[in-house]
């Protein structure tokens, strides 16, 4: 691999002149430029781009620290970031801390290990990133990222509470409210619904979500008519026949696990989708457009979550944004994907 001084040497100029021209600055001839440039890639030129970054003091890199990359909502919100990166010339340096694979999600109400972020975006800073951006394998309040961090910080899938650090989230109320739309139009009435755990903040806004859509369309809301799931396909399963007992014409699932569960359960009992019995999920799991009949369901806006985070990360550095008096969040909207499991509500 060639340096500066032997292409120098190789095309007889000073290596002043090399450098500009290599860091596209004027002043050399046409022929010149073309001779070193063509000089440079026949010698396998590769810039020093450490020395070069300690100099002008910007890496054109960002930290981006993942909650754990076996979560399914990750790799998309990853995949957002590097893609805007990629077409702004910025790299990311990736840390995941495989909180999930240590801990399952009873780390999701736990702080204990804030001090393993700060340690990480420690190490981050120490390789000089611009800026750091938290994915969150979850959307609730996190409170990890310090204060007087003295670089700019962007939460993707989370809540910070803070000013000084934007955060980029699912508009989770407004998905839940058009799916129930969905199944109003086609004339359900009787909605049954299968929650996610209570204290998840997904859950409490698509309930939100549930209870507008009932609202605008002259449909008095019952809570009895509301079963407590837990995100996973057992308690789906659990709770069909819940639903099953109070009538509903249709179930609106928090999450596409719980509505294989229900499939499970009404396949046991024979009972035929959407025949006897209307489904939606959320959540776009791939294996929900597998279900027989493939699932309606509300696709999260995940990789369109991590692309908007970069872009706010660096409109941050270029001081495009500034910091507010109050937390700014960024909601990203849902799409609805219309598949196989509804159909019309026949008296």
């Amino acid at each position: 691999m060639a340096t500066i001084k032997e292409i120098a040497k190789a095309c007889h100029v000073s290596v002043a002149t090399v450098s500009n021209i290599l860091n596209k600055k004027p002043g050399a001839s046409e022929t010149t430029r073309e001779l070193v440039l063509k000089t440079a890639k026949e010698m396998d030129y590769m810039p020093n781009y450490v020395a070069k970054n300690l100099k002008t003091k910007n890496t054109r890199s960002i930290g981006v620290i993942a909650e754990d990359m076996t979560i399914f909502s990750i790799p998309d919100i990853i995949d957002g970031i590097t893609e805007y990166c990629e077409e702004v010339d910025y790299q990311i340096l990736l840390t995941n801390l495989r909180l999930y694979k240590k801990y399952q999600d009873v780390y999701y109400g736990r702080e204990d290990y804030f001090e393993r972020v700060k340690q990480e975006i420690k190490k981050l800073m120490a390789k000089q990133v611009e800026g750091i951006i938290y994915v969150t394998a979850h959307e609730r309040v996190m409170h990890c990222i310090p204060d007087d961090l003295p670089i700019p910080a962007v939460m993707a899938y989370g809540y910070t509470e803070s000013k000084k650090v934007p955060s980029i989230v699912v508009d989770d109320e407004h998905g839940a409210y058009e799916v129930v739309c969905h199944l109003i139009r086609h004339g359900h009435r009787r909605i049954g619904v299968v929650m996610g755990k209570k204290d998840s903040l997904h859950a409490q806004a698509r309930l939100v979500g549930y209870q507008k859509a009932l609202r605008d369309n002259g449909i008095v809301y019952d809570p009895e008519l509301v079963a407590q799931g837990d995100w996973t396909r057992e308690s789906g399963y659990r709770m069909a026949d819940e639903m099953l007992a109070h009538d509903v014409t249709a179930v609106f699932c928090m999450n596409d696990l719980m509505a294989g569960g229900l499939y499970d359960r009404l396949d046991e009992l024979g009972k035929k989708i959407p025949e006897e019995l209307s489904v939606v999920g959320y959540d776009d799991r791939e294996l929900s457009s597998y279900y027989k009949p493939p699932l309606t369901t509300i696709r999260l806006p995940l990789h369109d979550i991590g692309y908007r985070a970069a872009e706010v990360m660096i409109a941050l550095l270029e001081k495009r944004i500034v910091p507010q008096e109050e937390e700014v969040i960024y909601q990203m909207p849902c799409e609805m994907l219309i598949r196989k499991s509804v159909q019309d509500y026949k008296l």
